[in-house]
């Protein structure tokens, strides 16, 4: 068992930097571009739609409700303009907004979360929901400008993504929701509906969590595994604030510096989703608060196909992740929903004491 000295401290976040960033460290220059580029896609993307929809995709910045109110279960009704009723010219500045926000990972994520609506609209019967993978939901809140501060949500079933720009610096990202139903795209499923046979778009989310609780020695597993049985859902699903209960599991101090690098992987399949700036502000956060200090908890089975959930936990971050339910064609745990949350506070609103 190892703990981390100053040394292999400084090792492990460099190890984030090269596997997660492929940059050093992270620039407030940097930060700005993101922010601007964010900032010029949402004035654009404004100025493609009429009256009655902008009034619909902006909202003030100070409805805070309207701001914090998440989630990602279908829902008849959401704030903000739908796909399905923007023109090709409005679409194609949507897809840059969200293009702006994204990696090129977070990005292609989001949109194969979308088209597998499709594959659920031929797999269910009689849903009560409609399943259209053009029904995700833009809004803007305040005026995008240089130097204000404003927000942007762009939210459906199975994806929130939530951003705050200040002045052209991106101050919050969190939350930040993918989920898919499959989770493996079987090859028994009727036709393709855009989405390849196998296709698994949060494989390294679920596929590198198994590796490291599998690498765990008895001793560890007695530590890190909190349940012999995963719980439905994430905790704090849709609430303003992720839950400040005390962080359980086994330390990233206490694992081997094979483990560590397992847990540096699997965390950087969440820091992948976030350009290249943003990524490297977290995983500042995370040196400032120290790495060692996170901890990793497991619930339930130890292998797919049946149900099963983990979650980091450390002073500037909150990851869940859970496969408990089954998918539309009734294969178990084949059904995936996962989250970054920040534990200062998500929505660029501090936790209160």
């Amino acid at each position: 068992m190892t703990s981390l000295t100053t040394k292999k401290r400084a090792k492990w976040i460099a190890s984030l930097l090269l596997l997660f960033t492929g940059a050093g460290a992270w620039s407030y220059w940097q930060e700005k571009k993101v922010g601007e580029g964010m900032t010029a896609a949402a004035v654009k993307y404004l100025a493609s739609l009429d009256e009655k929809q902008r009034k619909t995709s902006q909202l003030d910045y100070a409805d805070t409700k309207q701001r914090v109110g998440w989630h990602f279960i279908p829902k008849d009704h959401r704030k903000g303009l739908q796909i399905r009723h923007m023109n090709e010219k409005q679409r194609a500045a949507a897809k840059a907004l969200a293009q702006s926000c994204l990696s090129q990972i977070g990005y292609d994520k989001a949109r194969q979360i979308m088209q597998l609506e499709s594959l659920l609209d031929a797999l269910e019967e009689n849903s009560r929901f409609a399943r259209d993978p053009l029904r995700y939901y833009f809004t803007v809140f305040g005026d995008p400008q240089p130097d204000s501060r404003w927000g942007l949500s762009i939210e459906g079933h199975h994806l929130s993504l939530n951003f705050v720009v200040d002045k052209n610096e991106v101050i919050s990202s969190t939350p930040t929701f993918y989920a898919t139903n499959p989770a493996t795209v079987m090859d028994t499923y009727p036709g393709d509906h855009g989405v390849k046979k196998g296709t698994r778009v949060l494989d390294k989310e679920e596929r590198l969590a198994f590796e490291l609780v599998n690498s765990l020695t008895a001793e560890q597993r007695k530590v890190a595994i909190i349940a012999d049985k995963a719980p439905r859902e994430i905790r704090g699903a849709g609430s303003m604030q992720p839950p400040q209960d005390k962080a359980v599991g086994l330390r990233i101090g206490d694992m081997t510096e094979a483990q560590q690098q397992l847990a540096q992987q699997l965390g950087g399949a969440y820091l992948e989703n976030m350009p290249e700036s943003v990524r490297q502000k977290r995983i500042a956060a995370l040196e400032a608060a120290g790495p060692e200090e996170i901890r990793f908890a497991w619930a339930g089975a130890t292998k797919p196909g049946v149900g099963h959930y983990y979650r980091f936990q450390g002073p500037t971050l909150l990851v869940e992740f859970v496969n408990t339910q089954p998918d539309a064609a009734g294969n178990p745990a084949n059904h995936v929903h996962a989250v970054w949350r920040d534990m200062r506070g998500d929505f660029a609103l501090p936790v209160k004491p």
